[in-house]
């Protein structure tokens, strides 16, 4: 199998599990030895001084929307030629909000430009992009469906676990997914990690088999966000 080949194919299984994917980063490295899921800052980081805790109670209701600093991407596994690896994507191209009412995320929206992708190889991104068709659908949307109980993230030193359900919609095909949430005070903000395990046939694409390559038929798409307060939400007068 030629190269052009080989990045084609990851390109078509890469593409299906980039959701919420700047200065965009793309890596391809041996499974032995991936970057780590995107998660929230251990308590053994140290933040940036913007980031200390402001003084008294911290209260989540409000508007949140995704600030500078987010990232989204994908992980999934390959045999290339006998060799297991994990082809993993990262971007910063990641808008969206999210608004709280009484301890509840009431509405999520995560948007990613996925037009904007780019990797270390020009035939994996064309190959991409014809995937996508991101000429006519640019964008990837994931929305809430159900509320969120929130309690207990005002703790800044204990990350909050939480189950959100909603929809994940690539190149116009809309599929009910769950998210698996962590959520972290972090000063003024809130940070916000989570992963979608996905399996590409629900979006339409069949993981083709082919001589000296096999790409698992599942993936996970990452996410971290990093939420300051926004302009609250305006409800038309009664």
């Amino acid at each position: 199998m030629s190269t052009g080949a080989r990045w084609i194919l990851v390109a078509v299984v890469a593409a299906l599990v980039i959701v919420l994917a700047g200065p965009y980063v793309v890596t391809r490295i041996s499974a032995g030895n991936p970057p780590p899921p995107l998660g929230l800052q251990t308590p053994g980081e140290s933040a940036p001084p913007s980031e200390s805790p402001s003084p008294g109670p911290f209260d989540p209701d409000g508007t949140w929307v995704v600030s500078p600093g987010s990232q989204a991407g994908y992980r999934v596994d390959e045999v290339l030629s006998g060799e297991k690896g994990t082809v993993v994507g990262r971007t910063e191209a990641v808008g969206g909000s999210l608004v709280v009412t009484d301890g509840e995320l009431v509405r999520a929206d995560v948007t990613v430009d996925t037009a904007s992708i780019a990797s270390d190889s020009v035939v994996r991104d064309d190959a991409f992009r014809r995937l996508l068709e991101t000429d006519v659908f640019p964008n990837a949307v994931f929305i809430l469906s159900e509320p969120v109980d929130l309690t207990g993230v005002e703790n800044r030193d204990e990350p909050l676990t939480v189950k959100a359900r909603g929809t994940l919609t690539i190149r116009d095909v809309t599929e009910p997914v769950t998210v698996t949430l962590e959520a972290r005070r972090s000063g003024d903000g809130v940070q916000v990690s989570g992963a979608i395990p996905v399996t590409f046939a629900d979006y339409g694409v069949h993981v083709p088999e082919l001589p000296f390559v096999t790409l698992d038929p599942t993936g996970t798409v990452e996410m971290l966000l990093q939420l300051e307060r926004g302009a609250p939400v305006q409800t038309p007068a009664p």
